[in-house]
């Protein structure tokens, strides 16, 4: 754990109120202050930082927008439940992501097994090569028709039990989301074309562009999954919105 003397130290061109965010926020990462957690307050911090008392009100303000600290009001700041966190991240259980539109979710699971990890694999989850990991390919199914085939491989060490779940009943996402909190996420999202599998399974011709995301979550520095999901691309789209 970084001591505000040394993080201060060894980067001395931080604003002030920086400083003590990223001290909070390392201190996060690392497990110092468990979800639910007390974190130390204003007062503490100005005494800690030698900071103004408006300095370590916009770091715990900052922290909290980020999703990572609860306040209370005449209480405290408090570390952020990790689901809060996977929040701030936008990894939307497809289960959710469909009800809420008033359709009918279903899966498919046509695979779960465990399998030894090739060396390519072990390598993108923190594993030995050969060393086992958790396979699953499922269909996700919107009113009936697919709409994701979800190709997931899962880190043994983060969800043991993952091969005894019911994934006709909850998702892997949800799962997962509940017993290894994911803490960073990295995805690529391309068009593309599917495999022979994949447009057997999503009921499609080998040539219909998809849209293909390829995600990797974390749990604290350690690989939690690397899942491939690909979505018909006349079945599914990207939304968001902007405001200046």
């Amino acid at each position: 754990m970084v001591s505000p003397e040394t993080l201060s130290a060894r980067q001395p061109a931080l604003a002030p109120y920086a400083r003590v965010k990223q001290f909070l926020k390392e201190g996060l990462a690392g497990g110092r202050w468990a979800p639910g957690a007390l974190m130390p307050s204003e007062a503490e911090l100005v005494a800690m930082f030698a900071v103004s008392r408006m300095t370590a009100n916009r770091a715990l303000r900052e922290l909290q927008s980020e999703g990572l600290v609860l306040r209370t009001q005449g209480v405290g700041s408090f570390a952020a439940p990790l689901h809060r966190v996977a929040s701030t991240l936008t990894i939307r259980d497809l289960h959710e992501e469909i009800e809420s539109r008033g359709q009918q979710h279903s899966a498919h699971v046509q695979l779960a097994r465990e399998e030894s990890a090739p060396a390519a694999l072990a390598e993108r989850l923190g594993l030995r090569a050969g060393a086992p990991v958790f396979h699953t390919l499922i269909v996700h199914r919107c009113n009936g028709v697919p709409l994701q085939c979800e190709d997931r491989y899962v880190n043994p060490a983060c969800a043991p039990a993952y091969l005894d779940v019911d994934f006709t009943r909850t998702t892997p996402t949800r799962y997962l989301l509940e017993v290894a909190p994911l803490w960073e996420a990295q995805y690529s999202i391309e068009a593309s074309l599917p495999t022979a599998e994949e447009a057997r399974l999503l009921e499609i011709d080998t040539q219909a562009p998809c849209l293909v995301m390829v995600r990797r979550t974390e749990s604290r520095g350690v690989p939690i999954t690397l899942a491939r999901l690909v979505h018909p691309g006349m079945r599914y789209s990207v939304e968001g919105r902007f405001k200046p």
